[in-house]
């Protein structure tokens, strides 16, 4: 028996880690291989064989029971990384609660498990529950966080959010993080030491600007990479909403960003192996996590340190992820003219004659440079132009990837701050004159 209870609890953990590994791909837009899937899908079948067929038989409860437990349990797990893209209410709601929903399930599920007396499947819940009560305990609130200020355009987009009930709001929505008192507004800052703000849905489903904690984390992400990449020698830019901040936001970060966008241009010594590995390995030494994707031809940096094997793959369980992405260009030959090409589309950016999107290489390189978050950093030789062909108009402010109803509740507050912006510039240009 003491046999039998090992082996299902190793089952069940071998399964539990193929399949967070699954969960980076959706966490960062891709889907993952039908291999990968397969293999996952067949640990968890031969799991529940295992508990519910022995040497007396067929159990006919603890077939439904350990299935439906583990389906119930993935998905809960799952959510979070699922709710990286636009998401139902109920994938939603499980992504906000996972990290206390398993132990309660579990819970309930052992103590009918005991009802039965099936040892197998006793072994499989407790390691089940031995990985979601560390989840639990390690995910819970930080109350020592360094606290940041709430001022200015922040606040102002937090209280039309809220309608005014900045308690009511964070209480309904879960924000931890927002500390109210004594009249003042602050936020529990995120740190290397602590899980990611959960900005994904801070920003996209709330409308709320990102949290200054992460921007700060975002600056220094981005400020660094491109300092690996300029040590490589890889030509690179600024590139998408990462740009286009630089551009019409006068140096500064989208008030809604939610990631840094940066690409290179790939050259006969510049490969995509070497870039992968030479960020690796930067990573590795400096504490910053990378995940590559080379039929994607995407590479994912991010703040938080990586773990231990397999402990790892456990951060795809995480609601945030302060991160920056790499595409990569090559060279190519479209329509008689000389592009950089992409495998997939960024904006509205133009079709290529091989099936991939591209620009003009002269619009691109030599690359030039940009005051981007109080530094200099590599931008596209004509960025205006650049921007153009991504998104047309971008000087009309576009809230990508933001719920409708929370970029409607947040255009009044936009606006104000637009107009005062525009204000101040004409005031300084008065003084100066």
């Amino acid at each position: 028996m003491a046999i039998d209870f090992v082996i299902a609890a190793a089952l069940y953990v071998v399964t539990y880690l193929s399949f967070v590994r699954l969960l980076k791909y959706p966490r960062n837009w891709h889907s993952p291989s039908l291999a990968m899937s397969l293999t996952t899908a067949g640990l968890a079948a031969v799991t529940v064989t295992y508990v519910s067929v022995s040497t007396d038989g067929y159990d006919p409860v603890a077939l439904p029971l350990s299935a439906g437990i583990i389906a119930v349990l993935f998905s809960i797990i799952a959510a979070p990384a699922i709710a990286f893209r636009p998401a139902s209410q109920w994938i939603e709601f499980m992504a906000r609660h996972g990290h206390y929903a398993g132990p309660c399930i579990l819970a309930f599920a052992i103590a009918a498990t005991f009802a039965l007396h099936n040892i197998k499947l006793q072994g499989v819940l407790a390691a089940a529950m031995a990985i979601e009560l560390a989840w639990f305990f390690w995910r819970r609130p930080n109350y020592q966080r360094r606290l940041h200020p709430i001022v200015g355009h922040d606040l102002s987009v937090l209280k039309a959010q809220a309608k005014g009930d900045l308690e009511g709001f964070a209480r309904q929505h879960g924000i931890h993080e927002l500390v109210l008192s004594e009249g003042t507004v602050n936020w529990r800052g995120c740190s290397k030491e602590t899980p990611p703000c959960p900005y994904n849905f801070y920003v996209n489903h709330l409308g709320l600007n990102t949290a200054p904690c992460c921007r700060e984390h975002m600056a220094n992400l981005c400020h660094y990479v491109a300092a690996c990449l300029r040590d490589m020698g890889a030509a690179h830019w600024l590139e998408g909403g990462t740009l286009l901040g630089a551009v019409r936001e006068n140096g500064r970060l989208l008030a809604w960003e939610d990631d840094v966008d940066i690409s290179v241009a790939l050259e006969e010594k510049i490969t995509f192996d070497s870039i992968a590995a030479g960020l690796a390995a930067c990573a590795a030494r400096d504490g910053y996590y990378v995940d590559v994707f080379k039929k994607k031809r995407h590479i994912a940096i991010s703040y938080d340190r990586p773990g231990r094997w397999p402990l790892s793959w456990e951060r795809n369980r995480m609601r945030g992820d302060i991160r920056l992405d790499i595409a990569v260009y090559e060279h190519a030959v479209s329509y008689g003219k000389l592009v950089l090409e992409r495998k997939f589309c960024k904006g509205a950016m133009p079709l290529t004659e091989h099936g991939g999107y591209g620009v003009a290489r002269e619009m691109v390189l030599p690359t030039s440079t940009i005051t981007f978050l109080g530094r200099d950093i590599a931008c596209p030789n004509k960025p205006t132009a650049y921007l153009h062909s991504l998104y047309g108009d971008f000087a009309e402010v576009a809230y990508t990837y933001v719920d409708m109803a929370a970029a409607k509740n947040r255009c009044e507050a936009d606006s104000a701050a637009k107009h005062a912006h525009t204000q101040s510039k004409s005031s300084a240009r008065g003084t100066a004159d």
